[in-house]
């Protein structure tokens, strides 16, 4: 039976459904429904600079999750997951969100619009694990990250949260 997680903003109450790819990214999403095991995982949402029509926050880092299923290229209704080690992230962002300097921290993003490229000045190619895909809510989830993107994200946070298979869909 196929897993599902609801993916929210919360400040704006907008939420969408996503299925895992257990198939496509076995370790990435067994990784992520384990980390939402113990309940909802989220944390203050961004609007990416680089990649283009992308939400993000970024969680302490739950496992070590080597690629799989990975893409440049996401697509609208993409989940992706990317592992920063401690060194890749920018000390004034990992200060402002708390990240621990050393252990780095998960990146948890939606994709909600085309033409989007995976990468950063900094440091290259930042290959993602596309690990679940947008089945429900997408085209108001994609309104909601553009609001993200023109009215900013203080105060709004990107949460995930399993959904019991019985609202599934």
């Amino acid at each position: 039976m196929s897993k599902f997680i609801r993916i929210t903003l919360a400040r704006r109450a907008v939420s969408c459904v996503a299925e895992l790819l257990e198939k496509d990214a076995p370790r990435t999403s067994a990784a992520v429904w384990q980390a939402l095991e113990g309940g909802p995982l989220g944390g203050d949402a961004q609007h990416a600079k680089y990649a283009r029509n992308e939400v993000y926050t970024i969680v302490p880092r739950f496992a070590q999750i080597a690629r799989e299923n990975t893409t440049i290229t996401p697509i609208p209704g993409d989940v992706v997951l990317f592992d920063f080690a401690g060194g890749v992230l920018d000390s004034a962002f990992k200060a402002d969100q708390g990240i621990d300097q050393d252990e780095g921290g998960i990146d948890l993003a939606i994709f909600y619009g085309r033409n989007n490229l995976l990468i950063n000045g900094d440091v290259g190619w930042v290959p993602g694990n596309v690990y679940a895909t947008i089945v429900e809510g997408l085209d108001g989830m994609a309104e909601a990250c553009h609001d993200v993107w023109r009215s900013g994200s203080v105060g709004e946070r990107l949460v995930y949260e399993r959904l019991d298979p019985a609202d599934a869909r």
